[in-house]
């Protein structure tokens, strides 16, 4: 009545990342076209400041206006936004990530196999009837006099 049952099949987790997955791609995606709006909107303003209002029509480095060098680099900056959210993250999203990880683990647990066969090879574990193998049998204490030392 008051506990809720918890489902934690698996059929869960993997409909859960999937859904996480889809979302942060929608996400990207999102920031992606809302850059390229502020892109168009912030040229045209700054070609509107320069050109129209007159703000430092003087200033030209390389001898082009500063609105130029200033769209160009934020073109670039934009064109690094585009190439990562298609490219990069199309490539190398979680399933790259995932087979990465699952290589590096396989990597790993065959050097150790290597390093524990090398170690059993150098320095092979006792058997068993080793620790049976005694020079004497061990003392016992003798019940007609319980306090005498073992080791007399």
């Amino acid at each position: 009545m008051f506990s809720k049952k918890k489902n934690t099949s698996k059929i869960d987790y993997e409909q859960r990342e999937l859904y996480e997955n889809a979302r942060k791609r929608a996400r990207q995606k999102k920031r992606l076209f809302q850059h390229f709006v502020f892109f168009l909107i912030g040229a045209v303003l700054l070609i509107i400041l320069n050109v129209v209002i007159g703000y430092k029509v003087e200033f030209k480095p390389f001898g082009q206006n500063w609105f130029v060098w200033a769209v160009l680099l934020w073109g670039l900056i934009f064109l690094i936004h585009f190439f990562n959210v298609m490219v990069v993250d199309s490539f190398m999203g979680k399933d790259w990530e995932a087979k990465q990880v699952d290589r590096l683990v396989k990597k790993q647990k065959e050097k150790i196999t290597q390093l524990q066969e090398k170690v059993e090879k150098d320095h092979p574990a006792p058997k068993d009837s080793d620790y049976i193998k005694q020079d004497h049998p061990p003392k016992r204490i003798s019940p007609e006099n319980p306090d005498e030392p073992i080791n007399s």
